[in-house]
Parts: C-alpha cells; sequence; structure tokens
C-alpha cells in the first residue's frame, strides 16, 4: 500500500507523521492506543481509497511520530490532529477514529466543531463503567509484557528504538488508568452527524454505545457480530474476515455519502 503523499507536519511542538491516499472528500483517519494508522486501517484504505481523499496521522509517541514526556490527553491528540489537517489546507472533513482514536474524534468534533463534517466513532467509550468488566483492573496491572507483541512488533519497524516503544506504553497506559468519565455535555453538543460502531464482543459493552449514540443529536448506531475492531482488521490470531470489512466499508460509504441525515 504505497500513499500518494506522505511527509511530516511539526505541529504543537512535535513532529507528526501523516499519509494520504486517493482523491475526494477528506476522510482523516486516527487509531487507537499502541498502535498507528496502517496497521489498524490498512484493510479500510485499500477499500476507501477510491472514494475519498484519505488522511492517515500517527499520532504522538505513536508509529513514525515524535515523543512528548508530558501525559497524554485525547484533548492533545485532537489539538494536533487539528493543527495537521490545517496545515494541510483542509478546512473541513470527514473523521473516523478507532477505540482511542474514536475518543480523539469525538474531541475534535468538540473542540473545533466548524471542520468536523461527519464522525465515524468505532468501538470507543466515554464513561469507565462503559469497557468490560475487569478493565480497569486489568490496567493497573500490566506491564509492558502484555502489550501484544504484533503491536510491539509493528512499533519498532516503524520506530527501532526500545525507549520509545517503552514511552508509548507507559504513556497509554497512564492515560487508560486514570480516565476520568467525560460530562455528557461532551456527546450532546457535537454537531456534526454521527455513526457508531461496535462488536458485539468488544472491549467496551454494547450498551455504553449505545447510550453514547443517544446522547448524540441524530447519532446513528452499528453493532456488528465482532471482536474489538476485527470488522476493521485481523484478529487476535491473524484472520482476517474480508466479507465482514467488506460489509463495514460499504456501510462507512452509505453514512458518508448520504445527502440526508442517514437512516
Amino acid at each position: 500500500m504505497e500513499p500518494d503523499e506522505q511527509g511530516f507536519c511539526e505541529a504543537n511542538g512535535i513532529s507528526l507523521y501523516y499519509e494520504t491516499y486517493g482523491q475526494g472528500r477528506p476522510l482523516v483517519l486516527v487509531h487507537g492506543g499502541g498502535s498507528s494508522f496502517r496497521f489498524d486501517y490498512r484493510e479500510l484504505a485499500v477499500r476507501l481509497r477510491d472514494r475519498y481523499r484519505l488522511i492517515g496521522i500517527d499520532l504522538q509517541n505513536h508509529g513514525r511520530s515524535g515523543h512528548r514526556q508530558e501525559p497524554e490527553t485525547f484533548e492533545q491528540d485532537a489539538r494536533d490532529v487539528i493543527a495537521v489537517v490545517e496545515k494541510l489546507g483542509i478546512a473541513k472533513a470527514f473523521f473516523m477514529g478507532f477505540s482511542n482514536g474514536g475518543n480523539t474524534v469525538m474531541q475534535i468534533a468538540h473542540l473545533s466543531p466548524a471542520m468536523a463534517e461527519k464522525l465515524i466513532v468505532a468501538s470507543s467509550f466515554y464513561k469507565r463503567e462503559g469497557m468490560a468488566d475487569g478493565f480497569f483492573e486489568g490496567m493497573n496491572l500490566a506491564t509492558i509484557d502484555f502489550m501484544p507483541q504484533v503491536l510491539k512488533e509493528n512499533f519498532l519497524s516503524l520506530n527501532p528504538d526500545q525507549s520509545a516503544l517503552m514511552n508509548m506504553f507507559e504513556k497509554d497506559s497512564r492515560r487508560m488508568i486514570g480516565f476520568r468519565d467525560w460530562d455528557k455535555s461532551v456527546l450532546r453538543q457535537i454537531k456534526a452527524q454521527v455513526l457508531f460502531i461496535a462488536g458485539d464482543r468488544d472491549v467496551m459493552k454494547a450498551g455504553h454505545v449505545a447510550e453514547m449514540c443517544r446522547e448524540v443529536p441524530g447519532a446513528r448506531l452499528m453493532i456488528l457480530p465482532a471482536g474489538h475492531g476485527h470488522y476493521m482488521m485481523a484478529d487476535e490470531s491473524g484472520h482476517t474476515d474480508q466479507a465482514l470489512i467488506d460489509f463495514t466499508a460499504a456501510q462507512i460509504c452509505r453514512f458518508l455519502d448520504a445527502k440526508q441525515p442517514f437512516t
């Protein structure tokens, strides 16, 4: 998968790596914790690049992007993405965020409502109680040895610095351990049309994602037969459900291309 354009943007005191694919209306793709743009969106990018101009960004402390010593916040990630999009000369875009990236794109809509035309929030949450039972207890005990090997290998293939890998793991872990519930106003004030996606065996409860959908005016919900993100990428065993990902991509296009509110 070769990008049409790739490079680094200096934004908010850090160097952020980005890639673009295709032509058309811009769709910004924001990856999840411990990951990178290509790892999370490889399958969807192949399916969507002929329909949209895809902009994939590696967030702070991830992939090829620079690192900060300050704690990570979703608000800072949102400001970083907004800065890169502005530097690319884009005033308005679609945004899709997976897992922690979903939190980031909701913050983008909150911080820069004029930029966010439509949002796809995939496998995300806004309250601690929305995660699977025992999730945060497990996070408190986690060490880098618990990080999936495929994610460690992906990071080191992009940045072969073990200390950077540890920085990413510690920053991501501390953000989740210290996560505080968002006020419902963050969701209720989103002006963009939103499609929430989750798997029926996801790490966040399907009922919680449905609650989020109810809080955002006019939002839509799609629950798919999958684990965490397996409707858009391979599962833990490496199996890729191509038919399910085809379906996800088709529904994404249907939502983004709809002239009227999606039904």
